[in-house]
């Protein structure tokens, strides 16, 4: 980590990833969602990788399906509570307390969207894996929650707060996953649409999936008033069916550690190598 104030503040965000465990299977969507997608990247990949990380473990899943596939599993979790029941431990993917080449898999599932240090977490990663070894991520980026965001500046007026973190877009999160020292770096995306009567059950989905506001410097919490105009706004983009159409962009990344037995890459840019081939890690 380095000297620059915190983004997010590391302590909020533990307490809530904690706080939403007992109500976290009913509003876990997003969470099975990306994971589904890494397992599936995961099934293309014709080598072993016996010795698995997941970050992000906020239930048994991801363990369980791994292990499935004749792996060895740690879990780790910004939460410490969903760390514990899952055996694993609390970590800050930009602190991770993992040895240099632990690992020949790691998994980051849905929380690399609230690390201070994203650059520095994806180091680390690399690091904590052995040559050879992959790293698949999927985390909520740019262009998440635009009815949302609309809705609130509007209902906010003149000096509005910033209730939705930041986001990274595709693009920089490709040239992130490059500058961290990835080999057959891969960076996709999907938006995901979720249909929404009013802007209370959203705003409920977020709290239930640990998505609240945990940034360092918080705007005064939304008066009553404010959130009255807010969902007047939200259902005002509603469809004829009185439902509003709320988006997730989801960003997938995939990488592999070094190593000479590698295939080489034609030079950064000519978009030579294809996803699958990139997952495969093999020519």
């Amino acid at each position: 980590m380095d000297d620059r104030p915190d983004i997010f503040d590391r302590a909020r965000r533990a307490r809530q990833r904690d706080r939403m465990l007992p109500r976290f299977a009913g509003h876990d969507f997003l969470y099975r969602a990306m994971l589904d997608e890494l397992l599936d990247r995961l099934r293309d990949v014709q080598r072993p990788l016996p010795e698995a990380l997941v970050i992000g473990c906020p239930d048994g899943s991801a363990r369980a399906a791994l292990e499935a596939m004749g792996k060895r599993v740690a879990c780790a979790d910004p939460g410490f509570l969903a760390a514990r029941a899952t055996d694993g431990v609390q970590v800050d993917e930009d602190a991770l307390p993992f040895a240099d080449e632990s690992f020949d898999l790691i998994i980051a599932c849905g929380t690399l969207d609230s690390v201070n240090d994203l650059p520095g977490a994806l180091i680390l990663m690399r690091r904590v894996l052995r040559p050879d070894g992959l790293m698949l991520a999927a985390f909520s980026g740019g262009g998440s929650l635009p009815r949302l965001k609309a809705a609130l500046l509007a209902a906010e007026g003149d000096r509005p707060g910033q209730h939705v973190h930041p986001q990274v877009d595709v693009r920089s999160a490709g040239d992130l996953l490059s500058r961290a020292g990835f080999a057959m770096p891969v960076a996709d995306g999907e938006t995901l649409t979720i249909r929404y009567g009013d802007i209370a059950r959203l705003m409920h989905d977020l709290r239930g999936m640990g998505a609240g506001n945990v940034l360092a410097t918080r705007p005064p919490a939304l008066s009553r008033r404010t959130i009255m105009r807010a969902a007047e706004h939200f259902a005002d983009a509603a469809d004829a069916d009185g439902r509003t159409a709320e988006h997730m962009a989801v960003i997938y990344l995939s990488g592999w550690k070094p190593d000479a037995s590698q295939a080489k890459p034609a030079r950064r840019g000519s978009a030579t190598v294809s996803l699958a081939a990139a997952l495969k890690g093999k020519s």
